[in-house]
């Protein structure tokens, strides 16, 4: 018997995988349930409206290694029928490509890259 078939499957479970993308991907936190209120106040639920077309903001966490214009804690815009959903440590994120990136909102003290101008 190996030493590997000893280690308890709860043991694995508990340890964090290391999550590395490839290409141009980035990932972000799964927006708001789609919910929104009008300007009166009343709430319009996410089934009203059967393919909406409103870019979203959300929290970049990880970004690919050919990811040039995005960094992990910028928030960016973007259309969330363009992402495809994936569960990572039991949280929900959108899986993206760089190329659906509308607009980046950086962290505060972060720098832009040269040539970019937001």
């Amino acid at each position: 018997m190996s030493p590997k078939a000893t280690v308890p499957r709860s043991r694995k479970k508990q340890q964090k995988e290391e999550i590395r993308l490839t290409g141009d991907r980035v990932v972000v936190q799964h927006p708001e349930n789609g919910e929104r209120k009008s300007r009166a106040g009343l709430l319009i639920p996410a089934t009203a409206v059967p393919a909406p077309k409103r870019c979203a903001w959300a929290e970049v966490v990880l970004v690919g290694p050919d990811v040039r214009g995005v960094q992990a804690g910028d928030r960016i815009l973007f259309l969330p029928q363009a992402g495809l959903e994936v569960e990572i440590n039991g949280e929900d994120y959108l899986l993206l490509r760089e190329r659906d990136v509308q607009a980046i909102a950086s962290a505060e003290g972060k720098e832009h890259a040269p040539g970019q101008y937001l």
